[in-house]
């Protein structure tokens, strides 16, 4: 097999795919037609950040079998494109995250104790040592925004050193914390009120983009914020702002919202905070081991083996795939709006097959639905990586199988749990390949799964309904379909409305402001 490398890999990635008889080209730095013209009769294609693997790439490319990230993150590699086209597409997420993680460390040291300060001014030829009285870590609170490879790996290191530990993170487990040692808080201004030291490890998500700003910096008096995790989840100008002129004490950043980082950055202007150029994957063992977990996974799939860190290759058995496929976006749509229901820290979650489903190999489909439970928290989450997030949250996974069914040929239901309370939504195909929602909660319902949705909890009262379409078609929202359950007259009901547009904060703001309606959740779906 031919595998083209197109950005420069480490030497032993190299090594390993000739070792297993495979021919390797390297081609860095090209795109445009150039690219196009080198990948035409590769077999796998191995890139970094610098390669650019749009949709043209795959067209071009007619017996790629396999596209290999050499790091973690792929948002220059076009992933749809690569389904429709057949490629597998793979990362590499494990091989740099104990480098990522002692970087954070050196980063939290550096800030605390004025090390690049202090080192520069004594090489400008000046003995300023009472100019700079440092922090210690021991007793002080760390506050991890973010529990998961690196945030782990940076909660034992500074655990070790007699920091107290607390995390915010929603979707971690009240267990998973419990086995770092650390207090979880709910609030992430409560996190960043108590903590002396925040370190970030959350992926940048349209929630996430500019999550700390000015407010929350001012909460974290006389403390450090350090970030190696992804560029724009920190307002840089709010961050130079609060520790050139308070209440901060300093801060340290590997990343930036634009890289490399501008020269007129106001960061660069406050002699406490501590920068540096992206190093936090820069090792030599980092670059050894992303570039071996690449090479061992194109081998893989040149050996028709389970690829491990694929992003959207199917694991079925090609016979029975076509009987499950149906199932696939129903259990995802299932668990997002479970999870969207829900609101709350989610600890378990159990998917069920009832019927003819229940004869089938599920584990695909069981993946898809926690897809789905997982789509909302974690940056380029699918059905492949899904059971790994699950594990690495310390989430309990169940999926139980009965030929039993009451109403439906086949039934699957997907049930999230916060430890408290829990919330099942089940779906069925309709004249074999027309999927529907028909529970929610225990409601009987009869709703779409895909575009947007609006699910309703009211009072049974005269007037709800009308009231809530009024405020829609005042808002230019039209109402595609819809369905009233309730519990007993006068009780409790639930409506589910199907929408042509998404429902804005503040329609909803404005639908709750009325007191029989309990609550509303907008929720966007996948289009057919």
């Amino acid at each position: 097999m031919k595998v083209l490398v197109t950005d420069p890999i480490d030497d032993a990635g190299l090594d390993r795919l000739r070792e297993a008889g495979h021919e390797v080209q390297t081609e860095y730095e090209i795109d445009g037609d150039a690219l196009l013209d080198a990948v035409a009769d590769a077999n796998a294609l191995i890139v970094r950040s610098g390669t650019d693997v749009s949709e043209a790439v795959f067209e071009a490319a007619d017996d790629l079998v396999i596209v290999g990230r050499a790091g973690i993150g792929v948002d220059n590699i076009d992933i749809d494109a690569a389904t429709d086209h057949g490629v597998i597409v793979a990362n590499a997420p494990q091989g740099n995250v104990r480098a990522a993680a002692e970087h954070t460390v050196a980063m939290a040291f550096a800030a605390a104790r004025w090390i690049p300060q202090a080192h520069t001014r004594l090489k400008d030829g000046e003995w300023a040592k009472s100019d700079y009285l440092g922090y210690e870590v021991n007793n002080k609170t760390l506050g991890i925004v973010g529990l998961g490879r690196v945030g782990q790996e940076v909660a034992k290191r500074l655990d070790s050193l007699g920091m107290d530990l607390v995390v915010f993170d929603p979707y971690i487990s009240q267990e998973r914390a419990d086995q770092f040692g650390a207090e979880l808080i709910d609030d992430l201004d409560e996190c960043l009120e108590v903590s002396d030291f925040v370190t970030i490890h959350t992926p940048l998500l349209p929630e996430t983009e500019n999550m700390i700003g000015s407010d929350e910096l001012e909460l974290l008096d006389d403390g450090f914020l350090i970030n190696c995790a992804r560029g724009g989840i920190v307002d840089e100008a709010a961050l130079a702002e609060a520790v050139d002129n308070g209440p901060m004490a300093g801060a340290a950043l590997d990343v930036f919202a634009e890289e490399p980082v501008s020269e007129d950055s106001p960061l660069l202007d406050v002699d406490e905070i501590v920068v540096t150029p992206h190093l936090g994957a820069s090792t030599e063992a980092a670059q050894e081991n992303v570039a071996v977990d690449t090479a061992d996974q194109v081998i893989a799939a040149f050996n028709e083996e389970p690829v491990l860190n694929a992003l959207n290759a199917p694991s079925v058995d090609e016979t029975a795939f076509p009987r499950i496929k149906p199932y696939l976006g129903l259990t995802e749509t299932a668990g997002k709006i479970a999870a969207n229901l829900l609101g709350e820290r989610i600890e378990s979650v159990e998917v069920s097959y009832e019927g003819d489903i229940a004869e089938e190999d599920v584990d695909l489909v069981t993946a898809s639905a926690l897809k789905g439970v997982f789509t909302p928290l974690e940056w380029q989450v699918n059905s492949v990586n899904a059971p790994q997030l699950a594990e690495d949250r310390g989430i309990d996974v169940t999926e139980s199988k009965t030929r039993q069914t009451e109403d439906f040929q086949s039934l699957v239901s997907v049930t999230v749990e916060d430890g408290e309370e829990e919330l099942t939504v089940s779906g069925t195909l309709f004249a074999g390949d027309d999927p529907r929602i028909v529970r929610i909660d225990g409601y009987r319902v009869d709703a779409i799964p895909s575009g947007h949705m609006v699910v309703a909890r009211n009072k049974d009262a005269p007037g709800v309904i009308g009231f809530i379409g009024g405020v829609l078609g005042d808002n230019d929202i039209n109402i595609a379909g819809m369905f009233n359950a309730r519990e007993t007259i006068g009780g409790e009901a639930l409506t589910v409305y199907n929408l042509d547009v998404d429902v804005p904060d503040a329609v909803v703001d404005q639908l709750l402001a009325d007191e029989r309606i309990t609550d509303i959740t907008a929720i966007t779906l996948d289009d057919e």
